[in-house]
């Protein structure tokens, strides 16, 4: 009987909780599909007497040079910052030396400095090897401002591997490069997957970066759907639309690999 009861309780803050999460998107995507003089602060709950796309054709328009700069950026940035975490995570993890266990704790360091106390030596750096304002500058910023998370989660993934069987590789003759390639990374598909996204989704959305080491046209999409609100006028219906653009890619990468996500967490949290 108490069963009867919890289980309507139950399903109704579930279906509060998701209209009070699904509301916003509602008003995003209601005003993008609006023509501007319906929208207003009054109506913003109401469904457009006519639907008019043009909103996403302008800000498409608007958005297009730097939303290729933003896939030039995170496609190198994600698969850079995935290898070589994999590689950090692998010797951490099965070719341990005397301090490694110290090196891998300075190199979780990293996770915990904020961005902007090394923003004035990072632009200096970057100027002085002739990187600043360029998106291989920013790949670099954000590969090796990723490696402290990558190299954690592989970290913790390959030690679910058996150490046994590194051993019966070495036996058979294989390397430290052989092992990797031939034995680590097939087994390692879903932890690659679940940093992809995880880089992907982060170095996609980041603004702070992207807007202080890139000017003009090499900036990613996020800088620019910034820009679009303009100075004075906000056309509300473009800048909804425009948001619902650069959020498409990383809806798609969810929604696609979304339960190889959850079952690479799963895979890395037996262990630590």
């Amino acid at each position: 009987m108490a069963l009867n009861i919890w289980k309507p309780i139950k399903y109704t803050i579930l279906v509060i909780m998701a209209i009070l999460f699904l509301a916003p998107v509602y008003v995003i995507l209601v005003t993008s599909i609006k023509p501007l003089d319906e929208v207003s602060l009054e109506t913003m709950w109401e469904l457009p007497t006519s639907i008019d796309f043009s909103s996403y054709t302008e800000a498409f328009s608007e958005l297009a040079p730097n939303f290729m700069n933003s896939l030039y950026l995170v496609i190198p940035a994600t698969l850079l910052s995935a290898l070589l975490g994999a590689m950090n995570g692998y010797v951490l993890s099965k070719w341990k030396f005397k301090g490694s266990e110290l090196l891998f704790t300075v190199i979780l360091f990293g996770m915990f400095i904020p961005y902007q106390s090394i923003l004035i030596p990072l632009i200096q750096f970057l100027r002085n090897i002739e990187l600043y304002n360029t998106i291989p500058g920013l790949i670099l910023t954000h590969v090796v401002y990723g490696l402290p998370i990558t190299t954690l989660m592989f970290r913790n993934f390959y030690a679910n591997i058996p150490d046994t069987m590194i051993e019966a590789a070495k036996m058979d003759g294989a390397n430290f490069l052989g092992i990797f390639r031939h034995i680590i990374i097939p087994l390692s598909i879903t932890g690659f997957v679940v940093v992809a996204i995880w880089q992907f989704t982060n170095i996609w959305n980041e603004f702070l970066f992207a807007v202080t080491i890139t000017t003009s046209d090499s900036q990613p999409i996020m800088v620019a759907l910034q820009n679009l609100s303009g100075s004075q006028i906000v056309q509300w219906n473009v800048q909804m639309a425009g948001a619902l653009l650069a959020a498409l890619p990383t809806l798609l990468v969810y929604i696609f690999l979304g339960k190889f996500f959850v079952r690479g967490l799963l895979a890395g949290s037996v262990k630590g």
